[in-house]
């Protein structure tokens, strides 16, 4: 093996080792939070805020999503249009049907 393949490994392994880290940071956060005394709400949403940051880690580094940034953005706004869709259809089918 070449020195300069050893060198693009060792930079994954810095990458992926630092992402792990980063992982275990927000899961002892998490455990921490469940501690903390706040409303039923808070709790949920900081629960999921914190799960939202390890999903987008797990995606991006792990299952290598961050090189697709251009793919990302396409179905991001594809999605965003189709919820606008699925939010206003039930408005577009009422005011069809009362005549507003």
């Amino acid at each position: 093996m070449s020195d300069h393949d050893h060198g693009h490994i060792e930079e994954h392994i810095k990458v992926y080792l630092t992402v792990f880290g980063a992982l275990a940071a927000l899961t002892v956060l998490t455990v921490a939070a469940s501690y903390m005394n706040v409303s039923t709400t808070e709790a949920i949403f900081l629960a999921l805020s914190i799960a939202t940051v390890k999903a987008s880690l797990v995606a991006g580094y792990f299952m290598h999503l961050i090189t697709e940034r251009q793919t990302i953005i396409y179905i991001l706004c594809l999605t965003f249009v189709l919820f606008l869709v699925c939010m206003f259809l039930p408005l577009i089918t009422y005011i069809d049907h009362t005549g507003l």
